[in-house]
């Protein structure tokens, strides 16, 4: 019996496990900014409102919108009707996380968030929010 060992093939296999390793090393390491962000149609001035622990998450709403899938089921009817070419997805604001003490992150969140849906007002034919119940 005759073992063919092919150590090139090997080699390659362990570089792709070992690249593989570390970007998601490198990936975990990686800061992620919090923050709020909006996505605006230019064609009627409507905006979503985003709180996020990921600003990265961004990318995700437009992978969801692109896909057809997106859970604002308005939004997504205007991404349908006038294609992605009409929408900015842009940062409102990072989220100050303190070094020092105690830290709220979700907290922080839903006040920044609540901050910019306050001066924004996104709602019926500004935004695509209900209208908080009063």
């Amino acid at each position: 019996m005759m073992i063919y060992l092919d150590l090139y093939e090997m080699t390659i296999e362990v570089s792709k496990v070992d690249r593989r390793k570390e970007l998601t090393q490198q990936y975990k390491a990686m800061k992620k900014e919090g923050g709020v962000y909006q996505i605006r149609n230019i064609r009627n001035n409507k905006v979503l409102v985003v709180a996020t622990p990921n600003l990265k998450t961004m990318n995700g709403a437009r992978f969801q919108l692109e896909m057809g899938s997106h859970v604002n089921k308005e939004l997504q009817a205007d991404w349908n009707q006038y294609g992605s070419e009409a929408f900015t997805f842009e940062v409102l604001e990072v989220l100050e996380e303190k070094t020092e003490g105690y830290f709220d992150k979700k907290g922080e969140l839903k006040k920044l968030e609540a901050k910019w849906l306050k001066e924004l007002e996104p709602y019926g034919p500004r935004g695509y929010h209900t209208a908080p119940k009063p």
